[in-house]
């Protein structure tokens, strides 16, 4: 395999990646100082500027999660540390400094993984062929679970100080950092688009309420996000006492615990709290950002709603089948009639019985998974539509692709599967397993038609052609399939059920 290294100049120093396979790679590149020690549970910092050549030839840490998560592939998992504010870059093979005078859009992936795992450095994510096929890609870590999505400053004293939506403002300087370094790698600072699915993508949408990531991407594509993971102040001091007690600590030394305690009690203790409110399906989850600090003063939708959100053109959808991922892994979704009745318990009885209506069949377990994918999802790709649709250029789109293979196993169109067409992975070896013989063809026709998609709006902000914006008289979503369309308003009995439902009204 032909390999030789390359070399750009950033702010902090010199990095050396390799070239393989007509791109060319840098990984785990810092953009802010380890938050380690003093700085566990504070505001990102910027990186200390190294002396010589650092290499980022391979991967690094990802953030303190569950082992099981951090698996790269068989019997090789990731190393874990908080020294994880890292990320990763992917550029076309060029044998200078940039092409010509022409400097590439740059794509900014951020991972899902409900803000308690995942690593920019799954393989998944890779992005050679999102930059083979002209851009620049980068991939970033962001602090997770407690270190990171779990607002403690609430328990802040003038002693131990703790910041507030730490994992948005790790991303907001991972930004900066494009902003500042990526011209050197070829890209335009003047031309990102974030993109991010499932937490990732709630973390896009989020960010787009953000005052200081203003000016900072262009574009936005928000793949599948999550409804009900932001919390007000109050809900998350509340979550946060919670958490302390069950962490096992004294309310009044809680933060001085907090910063004492081994990253992997923090990680458990976060699992145990989860497990308790998925049971007791209390409103907020427990991790997501928090509103009204200086980082994100208004609730996201409420931002997009009054036009305070950044106005720039964004894509926003889910997936056919996203509940059915759920009913398999991580049974964090309401996916059974037990768990859809404790959730609309407290809602008023019309509007329990609006929702379920909406649902022929219910309490079939088609019926639930499909309710628990749109309680998840659905709702949250609705309410960003319509709330900046009314401001700036908002694309929406269904996925219902899936090869004969997903279809037989059960999972269909299910949660993440758009990312296989996105990041190209039907040409891969596991794409081919996953498309024998007779699907390969529609495969790689739905791969390329999502892709390009993506890449001309990466480029202008226009999704290509035969693609209306989104509009409250019309509704137009386009259905990536095996014949792609556009449906006007699909499922509008389903939107209007779930209309004013709110978790955190409760």
């Amino acid at each position: 395999m032909h390999e030789h290294t390359v070399r750009a100049t950033t702010t902090g120093g010199v990095v050396e990646g390799f070239t393989r396979d007509g791109v060319n790679r840098w990984r785990s590149v810092p953009y802010a100082r380890p938050p380690v020690g003093a700085l566990r549970l504070r505001a990102p910092q910027p990186p200390q500027p190294w002396r010589g050549v650092r290499y980022c030839h391979s991967f690094a840490n990802c953030a303190p999660q569950q082992r099981r998560y951090t698996m790269l592939g068989v019997g090789r998992y990731q190393p874990m540390s908080e020294d994880c504010l890292t990320l990763n870059v992917v550029t076309p093979q060029w044998p200078g400094p940039a092409p010509e005078g022409e400097l590439l859009p740059v794509m900014f992936f951020i991972h899902g993984g409900g803000y308690i795992m995942g690593s920019s450095a799954t393989p998944l994510y890779d992005g050679a062929a999102l930059a083979r096929r002209g851009c620049v890609y980068v991939s970033v870590n962001y602090r997770l679970g407690a270190l990171g999505c779990v607002d403690f400053s609430s328990l802040s004293t003038p002693e131990v100080p703790i910041d507030s939506n730490l994992f948005l403002r790790d991303l907001v300087m991972a930004l900066r950092w494009v902003r500042d370094n990526i011209a050197t790698f070829g890209g335009d600072p003047d031309n990102v688009t974030i993109f991010g699915e499932s937490a990732g993508a709630h973390a896009v949408a989020t960010l787009l309420a953000v005052p200081d990531a203003k000016g900072l991407f262009r574009q936005a594509i928000s793949e599948s996000p999550a409804s009900g993971l932001v919390s007000t102040g109050e809900t998350a001091a509340a979550i946060a006492g919670k958490y302390v007690d069950a962490l096992g600590a004294d309310r009044a030394d809680a933060a001085a615990t907090l910063m004492r305690a081994r990253p992997a009690d923090l990680v458990t203790t976060l699992d145990r709290l989860l497990e308790r409110s998925l049971h007791e399906m209390n409103g907020a989850f427990a991790v997501g950002p928090t509103h009204g600090d200086d980082i994100l003063p208004i609730d996201p939708i409420e931002a997009m709603r009054i036009g305070m959100a950044h106005k720039v053109p964004l894509i926003v959808g889910t997936n056919a089948d996203e509940g059915r991922l759920f009913t398999r892994f991580m049974k964090l979704l309401p996916t059974t009639e037990h768990a859809i009745e404790k959730l609309l318990a407290f809602a008023e009885p019309e509007t329990r019985d609006r929702i379920t209506a909406a649902y022929p069949g219910y309490p079939r377990p088609e019926a639930c998974v499909q309710l628990g994918g749109d309680f998840a999802f659905g709702t949250a790709a609705w309410q960003i539509a319509e709330a900046h649709g009314a401001h700036a250029p908002t694309y929406v789109y269904r996925y219902d692709y899936a090869p004969r293979t997903l279809h037989w196993s059960g999972l269909g169109a299910t949660h993440a599967m758009e990312l296989l067409a996105v990041f190209d992975i039907y040409r891969t070896r596991l794409g081919g397993a996953l498309t024998v013989g007779i699907d390969r063809a529609s495969a790689l026709r739905v791969s390329r038609e999502v892709q390009s998609r993506w890449r001309s709006f990466s480029r202008t902000g226009v999704p290509g052609d035969g693609w209306p914006t989104y509009s409250t008289s019309e509704r137009p979503v386009l259905v990536f399939d095996r014949h792609t369309r556009i449906e006007y308003d699909p499922h509008a009995h389903r939107r209007e059920a779930w209309a004013g439902f709110s978790l955190a009204a409760r």
